[in-house]
């Protein structure tokens, strides 16, 4: 079964602190390693201060238990001095999976 649910966000790292964001966004790997029901997860560069983070569910519940855990959380504290703006997040609903 493809997954059928996804989160879409980016975020844009203040000046100076963009390798701060690299190893957050890095570390966050480990985090979604212990979540069962995160399909897929990708953190990846946009630009030089842009990053993002793409992640796949195959359930609603799936998708919320992913965003009452411990990567939104830790973006939640750490956000304020590692990024210029609050990240842009979107919730998708995925059409077609491969």
């Amino acid at each position: 079964m493809a997954p059928k649910y996804g989160v879409l966000a980016l975020v844009e790292a203040k000046p100076g602190k963009e390798q701060d964001v690299w190893d957050f966004l890095n570390g966050g790997r480990e985090i979604v390693l212990t979540e069962p029901g995160t399909r897929t997860w990708y953190a990846f560069r946009v630009s030089e201060n842009t990053f993002g983070i793409f992640d796949t569910f195959d359930t609603e519940e799936d998708r919320q238990a992913h965003l009452d855990g411990a990567i939104p959380a830790a973006l939640g504290q750490h956000g304020p001095e590692l990024l210029a703006k609050d990240p842009d997040i979107k919730l998708i609903e995925l059409i077609a999976v491969k």
